[in-house]
């Protein structure tokens, strides 16, 4: 697909796309860098793989986290990303791109990215990739903390049932058995961690743009993206 507005005759951007979970951040943030011809990189699939690492290492027991464990081992750990397509993430080697998106990893992923050592390892990756500009991010704090000169920034929200509706259906296809109830109750649950963490907690950046998506089509999203660049890019 040919990029539908033209903004690469200009020096590239780096555009932040922020919000709660199960919003639908990283689908529409793949499509914005499809659009653009840019580098889409999902900073949430990496918090998802040190929680996979953890929890297969047995440091995650009692509802409580090793963090010394972790952090000894964090450096040595290899995490591949497929940068140019967003959906392939590799831990040590082996493929966990389905693995990290179990109902297990969800329930552990927002404690154990509230470490400070954790974001740090993280945020120093991130922001290796983003040197060259030309990409577009998803996460919780990509325009507060990782890239706050980011040009463009977009905090994403919906209904929690909502995403606990679209979150569910996604986890029927992959023949997980987690119930609607469960699901919802583990949004709730994520929203109010992510909120009130002591390191970098989920907010709108003051220059975000807000784009509650509750009763919008993914196409109206796309159009919504292409007026805003176009009043100001274009």
């Amino acid at each position: 697909m040919q990029p539908c507005i033209s903004i690469m005759t200009k020096e590239k951007i780096i555009i932040a796309v922020d919000g709660y979970s199960s919003t639908g951040k990283s689908s529409f943030a793949k499509a914005i860098a499809s659009r653009l011809g840019y580098t889409y990189v999902d900073s949430g699939a990496l918090y998802r793989t040190i929680t996979l690492f953890a929890l297969e290492q047995g440091w995650i027991q009692d509802r409580q986290i090793d963090e010394s464990a972790l952090k000894a081992a964090l450096p040595a750990v290899e995490i591949g990303f497929d940068r140019a397509g967003g959906n392939r993430v590799y831990l040590n080697g082996v493929d966990v791109s389905a693995k990290i998106r179990s109902l297990e990893v969800s329930e552990w992923v927002s404690p154990l990215s509230a470490l400070h050592f954790v974001r740090e390892h993280v945020d120093k990756m991130l922001k290796d990739w983003g040197k060259e500009k030309g990409i577009v991010m998803d996460g919780r704090d990509i325009g507060t903390v990782v890239f706050p000169q980011a040009e463009l920034k977009i905090f994403m929200t919906a209904r929690p049932e909502v995403r606990a509706q679209r979150r569910h259906r996604e986890l029927l296809r992959k023949g997980d058995k987690s119930t609607y109830k469960d699901v919802l109750e583990n949004i709730r649950k994520r929203d109010f961690l992510d909120q009130n963490r002591p390191n970098a907690p989920l907010r709108q950046a003051p220059d975000a743009l807000l784009l509650d998506n509750s009763d919008i089509t993914p196409q109206q999203q796309m159009q919504w993206l292409e007026h805003i660049i176009a009043e100001r890019w274009a």
